[in-house]
C-alpha cells in the first residue's frame, strides 16, 4: 500500500480522484479517507486537510520502507474542484508494481536501468546514452545521495502550487468538496 500512497502524492491526483483516468484505479484513497475520519474524530472537527494527510501518509510509507525522512511541510488546503481535463488521461491507469521488491526503499530500480533491465520501455529510456545517465549511475551506486535527493524532491513536490483563498478548503470528507 505504501507505493500506492506514494504514487498518489507523486501524481498529485488526490483532489481529482474521480476524474476519468483515476476513477477506480488509484489504490490508497480509501486509506486516506479512513485516516481523515479518525483525525477528525480526535480533533473534534475537520481541521486537517486531506492533502496534508496524504503528504504525511506518503512520508510514513517511505520511512516504513526504510527510506529517507525529511521535514514534512504542512498547512496545505484541499481543492474546491475536481477536473477531468486536468487529470492524466493517457496510458494505463493500473498501478503496476514498479519495483521488484516494493518492501524496501533501495537502489534496485536504478540498478535495473543501468544494467538494461528496466521494467518499462519508458523507464529504460532514462538510461539510453542521454544526459540522465550520469545521475542514474550515481543513484545506482550511492543510496545516500538517492535518499538525500529523494527527500528534497518530496519537499519540493509538497510545495507545488499550494491552494489559497476561495480556491481551497479543509474538506470534511475527502471524497467530495464541502
Amino acid at each position: 500500500m505504501g507505493e500506492s500512497i506514494l504514487h498518489l502524492h507523486f501524481h498529485d491526483c488526490f483532489v481529482n480522484k474521480t476524474a476519468f483516468a483515476n476513477n477506480n484505479s488509484a489504490r490508497g484513497f480509501e486509506v486516506i479517507d479512513r485516516i481523515k475520519s479518525e483525525v477528525d474524530k480526535v480533533c473534534g472537527r475537520s481541521i486537517v486537510s486531506c492533502v496534508d494527510i496524504l503528504i504525511v501518509a506518503a512520508f510514513n510509507s517511505v520511512v516504513a520502507l526504510r527510506g529517507p525522512s525529511w521535514q514534512v511541510p504542512l498547512g496545505r488546503r484541499d481543492s474546491t474542484t475536481a477536473s477531468r481535463t486536468q487529470a492524466n488521461n493517457e496510458g494505463d491507469s493500473n498501478l503496476a508494481p514498479l519495483y521488484q521488491n516494493p518492501s524496501f526503499f533501495d537502489t534496485k530500480y536504478f540498478n535495473n536501468l543501468v544494467t538494461k533491465k528496466g521494467l518499462f520501455h519508458s523507464d529504460q529510456e532514462l538510461f539510453s546514452g542521454g544526459q540522465t545517465d550520469n545521475l542514474l549511475n550515481t543513484y545506482s551506486r550511492n543510496p545516500w545521495i538517492l535518499s538525500k535527493d529523494f527527500a528534497n524532491s518530496m519537499i519540493k513536490m509538497g510545495n507545488i502550487k499550494p491552494l489559497t483563498g476561495n480556491q481551497s478548503q479543509i474538506r470534511v470528507n475527502c471524497l467530495m468538496v464541502n
